[in-house]
């Protein structure tokens, strides 16, 4: 039996940890060759979970060669058009084709009401969550209109993509313009077989949910909250007796988009919360 996405090559951005690697490797895993880019290093002076490093992209690629598969790797910011486009171009040069893209890459920040969050951090986040979001898809098209073969665009958005949450309001405005985002191009690409979803997760278990800044953000009410404490107030948001997911679970609705079991699924924005949008 051939992998779900044999012989398919993906972009997907924050790769080089998190969901970003989960999801690389669960496309390698299927037949899947991998453009995988990452910032590899902070985004602003002020970010509350430690960076992501040129030693993680390394171990992703590593993880992939494991499986046989190909990769082409690339420090990049997604805020900067011109350098995505180039990592695109390059690997599509590399590898020779482009199917699937998996904007991924997002960034965690604040932890404030609206109207006392910073125009630093409401600038960081929506750089990052929407308007990268936006120019890795921007980047990919040309390539997935030359390949005549149609493709599958998968966008991270959030449950927070779907409904409101307090002091994290530059995170969801940015989330929710992610589902305008998925469902314009979803219209526009249509045409050309391009398939365009967005999955939503809840909380996932990476560095950007396990740290002291989120914890505290779910328990104000104590002095040094750990991931047992967070537990405890997560299963509150979920319908299932869980305070979390693990990013295989992201990787497997991302992998069901990508393949052909989804050829007709456009235009969905796709929870993985354990329930969470019944809250």
């Amino acid at each position: 039996m051939t992998g779900r996405v044999e012989g398919k090559v993906a972009f997907i951005t924050g790769a080089a940890r998190g969901q970003g690697r989960s999801h690389a490797i669960r496309l390698a895993q299927e037949g899947a060759d991998i453009i995988a880019v990452d910032v590899c290093g902070p985004i602003s002076e002020n970010s509350q979970i430690a960076p992501s490093t040129p030693d993680d992209l390394a171990e992703t690629a590593d993880l992939i060669k494991g499986l046989d598969r190909r990769v082409v790797t690339a420090e990049v910011d997604v805020r900067d058009y011109a350098a995505l486009a180039a990592a695109v171009d390059g690997g599509v040069e590399q590898l020779g084709r482009l199917d699937i893209v998996v904007a991924n890459a997002g960034i965690g920040n604040g932890g404030q009401t609206l109207d006392k969050t910073s125009e630093a951090d409401w600038d960081d986040m929506i750089g990052v969550n929407l308007s990268g979001v936006w120019k890795s898809v921007k980047a990919a098209v040309p390539h997935l209109l030359s390949g005549g073969r149609g493709g599958s665009i998968i966008l991270t958005s959030s449950v927070g993509g779907l409904k409101a949450y307090p002091h994290t309001g530059h995170y969801i405005a940015a989330k929710h313009g992610v589902i305008g985002l998925m469902r314009t191009f979803a219209v526009e690409l249509g045409q050309h077989s391009v398939r365009v979803n967005a999955v939503c997760p809840t909380n996932v278990n990476t560095p950007m949910f396990m740290n002291d800044g989120t914890m505290k953000l779910f328990r104000p009410d104590l002095a040094e909250p750990g991931p047992e404490d967070l537990k405890v107030a997560a299963q509150f948001m979920h319908v299932l007796p869980v305070g979390w997911v693990e990013p295989a679970d992201i990787s497997n609705a991302v992998l069901f988009l990508a393949s052909d079991e989804a050829r007709y699924i456009t235009g969905v924005p796709l929870p993985v919360d354990a329930g969470s949008m019944l809250k």
